[in-house]
């Protein structure tokens, strides 16, 4: 496998733009558009909330029942959540624009916002966007580029990521593009993710090979405990590599697994990184758990925890949180075998071991602290699972973007 330049244009017949609409802030962009010259097998997976946006629910009818898919739609700034009927029935009317300029089925398109809760969409805004969209589309570097910054709301960069395999003697390409800064703990923020890929592979494989993949790289992540009501993460697979269809788990579905999960798992990690207001990656890697779901849960809770995440922003090796939020994740263990790291690029300290603290150096931890990407390794001394999660600090930004958010 190798990571390549790109990221939703890097795959085969797929051409992607992102334009100005005006949707609700001005002079940036707002509106972008995926879109596949071939039908494709499409894959989903969405937000766990009992409140799910109007474009969750259109996709989730579509991927499930259209025959095929072959283009989405998103604007930022209006989530078009809360917005009953009307709102659906705006879904339809995005649908229908982009059916018209593109010449395809309307049950061929999906949609998808990020934003604001609770307001109605400026539909002729919106369709104005998707014709300025139609005529913008390429497949260059650039395009995708475009439309990875056009789904962006309080992201500070945009985030794509592409990578090539071979696939029955033919080269394969996945790539992706995701947005999310606030509002992200994924359980399936406002989480958008859209992949692409030239792979043929039945539907129901790619639908299982996506399910089975966030466990370990979305659902890993967390900037603030909120899970939107917006949250989907799409994949579409057109064939034009022209690999044999894949229809069974052999050696082209796992390097294919491989492949997806490298992109996934990059998303993710710039994510979390680019958290509202963040100043460093937070990541804690569990090992020697009892299960993979105790690993799991251990993990995500350290991530989670506010505290620790303030103490990760003041550099400050306060190891107390850690086993605290480790102690009411839920998981059994014994802390007396528990052993705590601190890692960065800065280097590697044991800050607890036997019930108590380390001999280590407060200046050295604070120097590890300082790195713009921070882990906790947590040996739980249990058994031979392990998970990593991702989060990242909690800063004063935070309070600030979150405080005046609507305005």
């Amino acid at each position: 496998m190798e990571r390549i330049k790109g990221g939703v244009t890097a795959a085969k017949g797929f051409q992607a733009a992102g334009v100005e609409a005006n949707v609700k802030y001005k002079n940036r962009k707002d509106m972008a558009m995926i879109v596949s010259g071939v039908p494709c097998r499409a894959a989903g997976v969405f937000t766990s909330n009992v409140v799910k946006a109007a474009p969750v629910v259109w996709d989730r009818e579509l991927i499930d029942n259209s025959p095929y898919i072959q283009a989405v739609v998103v604007n930022s700034g209006i989530a078009n959540a809360c917005t009953g009927r009307q709102g659906y029935a705006y879904c339809q009317e995005t649908a229908q624009a982009a059916a018209s300029a593109l010449h395809i089925p309307e049950n061929t398109v999906l949609v998808a916002s990020t934003g604001v809760i609770g307001m109605q969409l400026p539909m002729d805004k919106i369709t104005a966007g998707v014709e300025k969209l139609a005529v913008s589309l390429s497949d260059t570097p650039e395009a995708g580029t475009l439309a990875a910054e056009a789904i962006m709301t309080t992201d500070t960069i945009s985030k794509q990521v592409a990578v090539q395999f071979e696939a029955g003697g033919k080269t394969v390409t996945v790539g992706g593009m995701s947005k999310g800064s606030g509002m992200i703990h994924p359980n399936m923020c406002t989480m958008l993710g859209f992949v692409t890929t030239d792979i043929a592979i039945s539907k129901e494989l790619l639908q299982e090979a996506l399910r089975e993949d966030v466990v370990d790289t979305f659902n890993m992540i967390s900037v603030d405990g909120d899970t939107s009501t917006n949250d989907t993460l799409v994949v579409l697979a057109n064939g034009c590599a022209e690999n044999p269809e894949i229809t069974e788990k052999n050696e082209d579905y796992e390097n294919f697994v491989k492949a997806l999960h490298e992109v996934n798992e990059t998303l993710a990690k710039m994510m979390a990184g680019d958290g509202e207001g963040a100043t460093a990656l937070f990541e804690t890697r569990v090992i020697h758990a009892a299960t993979k779901e105790d690993a799991r849960t251990l993990a995500k809770s350290v991530i989670c925890s506010s505290l620790t995440k303030a103490a990760i922003f003041g550099h400050d090796a306060n190891w107390g949180r850690i086993l605290c939020a480790l102690g009411y994740s839920g998981a059994k263990f014994d802390p007396e075998a528990v052993e705590l790291y601190f890692e960065s690029e800065a280097g590697r300290i044991l800050i607890y071991k036997d019930g108590q603290a380390a001999d280590y150096s407060e200046e050295e931890a604070t120097k590890i602290l300082s790195c713009p990407a921070v882990t906790v390794v947590a040996d739980m001394k249990m058994g031979e699972a392990q998970a990593t999660a991702w989060g990242c600090d909690l800063t004063y930004d935070y309070v600030k973007i979150n405080a005046d958010y609507r305005s």
